[in-house]
């Protein structure tokens, strides 16, 4: 369980999962996109979609039947209904046995009664079984009629910000050392093989955001806030470069397990860290290479038309990273520019799974890393903004 708390922009609530129920205060929030349905690339081949979304009767072979049956029209635009009938059951019977789902039997019902049924039991179903489950189409191509799915974590729009400040003062005080140690381990496993952004690194989102803070206040008028302004600058630079090198030294990875066995608990504090640390050791030790950005979406924005902002995303990248603290001033400052600049894009990249029941082989893997994963941002996260700075 996450012990986080959220924070939200403008009028926007967003209920989180049950698997995560608190997000850190270091950690902004963005708005909720307007658009969350993300399909799998398509292929060169235009495809035709039924999707299940709200009615899974919507489409349905662009016939409609209710109350009464248009029978010419269905007569055309159903004339090869045996087939279509025979291979949905057949991926359909394929993606049950895939999600370990026991189908409605709906074959007795009349056509396409009994595919709208189907549809809507398999959709019932799935939501219940899998926390990952995000929505499934019915595509009809040239060849075939088979049924994709996509699994997708949902980010709860956070900003997933660890602060590396408090990580620096703990290192510093002499009785929270041996702690200081075991979270540099966590974090250390974060930069090497999670792959989460740092925001030293001149390729990443916030070095450029930080930079860009900086020059506003070196442009603007002197006031008496700006000496403040500036040292607060040079400590996040100088904080952010320390500990960079902390955790460059991948003899923090080598010794992890050592450091866990040997670390004794003084009170809550120190067995919520340790927690943290064995949930890390543990994702490390079963997912030994994996990037936090393994499943996230390609980019399907239009290239021929720059100005459809629909299409543009907030990439994972953003999300994502180190930063130097969540607290005072120079935080608030760049979370409203980024929360502004969030606010002008469609849709959030998240992590994504699109599997195909089209006869060929079914794309294995699930999010379980991804859950896991975040949960561990989100405790992490929580440590380290409440940590007391005032400890001596």
């Amino acid at each position: 369980m996450s012990y986080a708390t959220q924070h939200h922009i403008g009028n926007y609530q967003h209920t989180r999962t049950e698997t995560a129920t608190a997000i850190a205060p270091t950690v902004g929030r963005v708005r909720q996109v307007a658009t969350k349905t993300k399909g799998c690339k398509p292929g060169a081949e235009r495809q035709t979609e039924i999707r299940s979304n709200s009615n899974a009767t919507n489409g349905i072979l662009k016939c409609t039947f209710l109350p009464k049956l248009k029978t010419a029209q269905c007569v055309q635009a159903c004339k090869e209904t045996a087939k279509t009938e025979r291979e949905f059951y057949q991926s359909l019977s394929t993606l049950a046995e895939h999600y370990s789902i026991e189908p409605m039997q709906t074959k007795d019902f009349g056509f396409p009664y009994n595919i709208a049924l189907g549809m809507w039991d398999m959709e019932t179903k799935a939501k219940r079984t899998n926390a990952n489950w995000d929505n499934y189409k019915l595509v009809q191509d040239s060849k075939k009629t088979f049924f994709t799915s996509e699994e997708r974590y949902d980010t709860g729009t956070t900003l997933y910000y660890i602060p590396i400040v408090p990580l620096f003062r703990m290192l510093h005080n002499k009785e929270r050392k041996h702690t200081a140690q075991l979270l540099v381990a966590v974090c250390s496993y974060l930069y090497h093989i999670a792959d989460i952004p740092y925001y030293r690194q001149e390729d990443s989102y916030l070095y450029w955001m930080y930079e860009m803070h900086k020059d506003w206040v070196e442009q603007d008028e002197e006031t008496d806030e700006t000496e403040t302004y500036k040292r607060d600058f040079v400590e996040a630079e100088y904080v952010g470069d320390r500990i960079e090198q902390k955790l460059f030294n991948r003899n923090n990875l080598t010794f992890f397990e050592q450091r866990l066995s040997c670390f004794k608990s003084r009170d809550t504090f120190d067995r919520e860290c340790h927690k943290v640390a064995c949930n890390a050791f543990a994702l490390y030790t079963e997912y030994p290479t994996a990037s936090i950005f393994r499943n996230a979406p390609m980019s399907e924005q239009d290239p021929y038309n720059d100005d459809d902002y629909d299409n543009e995303t907030i990439g994972m990248e953003k999300y994502i990273s180190f930063i130097a603290d969540t607290r005072g001033w120079l935080y608030e400052s760049l979370s409203d520019s980024i929360n502004n600049e969030f606010n002008e894009y469609g849709k959030m990249d998240e992590p994504t799974i699109c599997k195909a029941f089209d006869g060929s082989k079914i794309t294995q893997g699930n999010l379980d890393f991804e859950n896991r994963l975040f949960e561990l941002l989100d405790d992490l996260s929580y440590l380290l903004y409440n940590y007391k700075t005032t400890e001596k």
